[in-house]
């Protein structure tokens, strides 16, 4: 039997071509699978699509929600301050603010407490007096009275300069700094100064560690071996002439919700300080509610949609998941919440927020002030409750039970479903792809063979014809 190197090179037939037809038949089954799953994966899309503007109106809820500790109305009551001379100090408020004006006076800064020592080393010249001892303890004391702090400081023998006592006292974390100042002579001083400033933070020194003497005198006693160069003090002023002082130069309980970063002193200059009520945050989180409200609005009328005259309709079109975050969601305006019966604005149009016939939102900013004006926490509690409202209606719609979760989870599971299906198909099509080539060859080559023996019995009759003829002309 004559051997086929490729599919109808034997007989001449266009075998691949037919096996390719008929193959092209056998995979219409997965041609459906793959319209199928292309649905499925344009229906995930859309419900994305819902998803993602459905967070973004519960982000935009959560903002206006009251938290579970203070009312909507201490939620947005924020205050801006600002003062007539900003060199003088600079100010900020918190929620517990209280507008007004008030007029400050500052008298005095706080200062840290600075110390040098009465003496001055080379840098290599000891410096404690050891007396024969291998450690000494040098003291340091933080404040005074029952409130006071020390820090016992180790000094030995073996580390004697200036430079090791520097760095015995910063390593201690005493609530003092300590730097060398080298002079014109070479010779060096310790400057010590308090980390904080005020009286409550001055350092005094003791302990058993004395200083030697370059003079040749007694030694120096801790207690007596620096010099007080700057005395800690602490900050005063006058608050509508009341006097008032701490120990740095912020004031935070001066005036309640006030903060003042004293600069400098005003003697007999007050400036003012002006403290108003800051609308901002809660006009941008309406406004921000309206915006998201609007985009989900649009999205879902997108994804839901026909047009008639494409003749084309929405990758949701007919969907109840659609319709039913659609109806819930524009439920919250149609229902006064229960916080606010009896309250004076009970409808968000009250406060200048309205949805058109097309279902557009839109805020009336000049209505919002006035209502502002006239009663801001009615307004503040409003806001706060159709917060909580369509916060309660998305964390639903979104939670991991809620329907647009749950749609989705059930399409992902008809995916992999399909995902199955088609590799099953694949393997099936594999094999009878291989039982089609197989007949195709024995097909091809028989006809190659019957090919070859019609042609040589057509060669030998004709060599008998002519043998014939040749007999009958002799």
């Amino acid at each position: 039997m004559a051997s086929v190197s490729s599919l109808g090179s034997g007989s001449g037939l266009d075998l691949q071509g037919l096996l390719t037809k008929l193959m092209a038949a056998e995979q219409a089954p997965l041609t459906l699978l793959n319209t199928r799953e292309a649905k499925f994966q344009a229906s995930i899309s859309a419900l994305g699509s819902l998803k993602s503007g459905l967070a973004s109106l519960q982000t935009a809820a959560a903002a206006l929600s009251p938290d579970l500790t203070k009312t909507a109305t201490a939620k947005f009551s924020t205050y801006q301050a600002s003062i007539a001379d900003s060199s003088i100090a600079s100010v900020s408020a918190s929620g517990s603010a209280v507008a007004g004006s008030y007029s400050l006076e500052v008298t005095a800064l706080a200062t840290a407490q600075r110390q040098t020592l009465g003496t001055t080393y080379g840098a290599t010249d000891p410096v404690i007096d050891f007396g024969g001892n291998a450690t000494r303890t040098l003291t340091l004391t933080q404040g005074s009275g029952a409130s006071a702090r020390s820090v016992d400081i180790t000094l030995e023998s073996t580390k004697n300069s200036l430079g090791d006592l520097r760095d015995a006292i910063n390593k201690a974390a005493a609530g003092v700094s300590a730097v060398i100042v080298t002079g014109a002579d070479n010779k060096q001083n310790l400057v010590l100064t308090t980390t904080d400033t005020g009286t409550a933070n001055a350092i005094t020194l003791s302990g058993d560690a004395s200083f030697v003497n370059p003079a040749g005198g007694s030694a120096i006693a801790a207690s007596s071996a620096f010099n007080t160069t700057q005395a800690a003090t602490d900050a005063s002023a006058k608050i509508n002439g009341i006097p008032v002082s701490a120990s740095g130069n912020t004031l935070t309980t001066a005036v309640d919700g006030l903060t003042i970063n004293l600069q400098k002193t005003n003697i007999g200059s007050p400036t003012t300080i002006t403290l108003t009520r800051d609308y901002s945050t809660l006009k941008g989180a309406l406004n921000t509610l309206v915006k998201n409200y609007n985009d989900l609005n649009s999205t879902m009328a997108s994804l839901g949609g026909y047009d008639a005259a494409a003749k084309s309709a929405g990758a949701l079109n007919g969907d109840s998941t659609l319709r039913g975050a659609q109806s819930q969601v524009r439920s919250v305006l149609q229902k006064v919440p229960a916080s606010l019966s009896g309250a004076p604005y009970q409808y968000l149009s009250d406060i200048g927020i309205s949805v058109d016939k097309t279902g557009v939102m839109s805020l009336d900013n000049a209505k919002l002030q006035k209502a502002i004006d006239t009663n801001f926490g009615a307004v503040a509690e409003l806001a706060g409750a159709y917060g909580s409202s369509f916060k309660t209606v998305t964390d639903n719609l979104l939670s991991s039970s809620g329907s647009v979760s749950t749609k989705i989870d059930g399409i992902n599971r008809s995916v992999a479903l399909i995902d199955k299906q088609r590799d099953a198909l694949n393997v099936r099509l594999t094999a009878i792809e291989k039982q089609y080539r197989a007949q195709f060859t024995a097909l091809d080559s028989a006809i190659s063979s019957m090919q070859s023996t019609s042609t040589y019995l057509t060669q030998q009759l004709a060599g008998i014809a002519n043998i014939t003829n040749f007999n009958s002309n002799k």
